[in-house]
C-alpha cells in the first residue's frame, strides 16, 4: 500500500510504495540528486532531514550510520533518503538548501560569478561556496588544495564501507 511523504521547502507530496525509499521520492519529483554512490548509502549527496514522521521510517543501519558521522551538516534528524525506507505514513523531509559537487570541474565553468546557492561537498556535505560569494580561480585552488591536503580519504571511507 502506497504511503504519502511531504517534501519541504518546496511543499509538495509524494506517494511511494510500503518500503519503498525517500531517494525514489525525491526522483519522482525530478529533483535533481547526484547518487554518487549508486544509493548504497556512502555520500551525501540524498542527504535530507527529517522534520517528523522519523517512527514511519526504518531504523537507522550501521552503513547510513558512519556516513552521516562524516556528514559536516549532519543533525539528530539526519537521514540518507536511499537507505530510509518508508514503512508508515506522517513523513515530512526538508531538503538541505544547496548544490552538491561532483567534482571541481563541476563549477569552473562558474568561475567570475557569484554561487547562486550553497555549493557542497558530495562526500561530507560541507559548504565549499556559500550562496552570494564570488567563485574566483584563487579559490578553486583552494578547494583543490583542501582535497589533496586532507586527512579524508575518500577512498578509504568507500573501501571500509563496502566491507560492511
Amino acid at each position: 500500500m502506497a504511503k504519502t511523504v511531504r517534501l519541504e521547502p518546496i511543499a509538495q507530496q509524494s506517494s511511494v510504495e510500503t518500503n519503498g525509499n525517500l531517494l525514489s521520492v525525491l526522483l519522482n519529483k525530478d529533483l535533481e540528486v547526484l547518487k554518487e554512490c549508486g544509493g548504497r548509502g556512502m555520500c551525501a549527496t540524498c542527504h535530507i532531514y527529517v522534520q517528523s514522521g522519523a517512527e514511519s521510517l526504518t531504523p537507522v543501519n550501521r552503513r547510513e550510520q558512519r556516513t552521516l558521522e562524516v556528514i559536516t551538516s549532519c543533525k539528530t534528524n539526519s537521514r540518507l533518503a536511499c537507505q530510509a525506507r518508508v514503512i508508515g505514513e506522517g513523513v515530512v523531509v526538508e531538503l538541505p538548501p544547496g548544490m552538491y559537487v561532483n567534482s571541481l570541474q563541476d563549477i569552473e565553468a562558474l568561475i567570475g560569478r557569484r554561487a547562486e546557492q550553497n555549493l557542497l561537498h558530495p562526500i561530507t556535505g560541507a559548504v565549499l561556496v556559500e550562496a552570494g560569494k564570488l567563485i574566483t580561480r584563487s579559490m578553486m585552488k583552494q578547494l583543490e588544495d583542501t582535497e589533496t591536503n586532507s586527512s579524508f580519504k575518500v577512498s578509504e571511507f568507500f573501501k571500509q564501507s563496502s566491507e560492511s
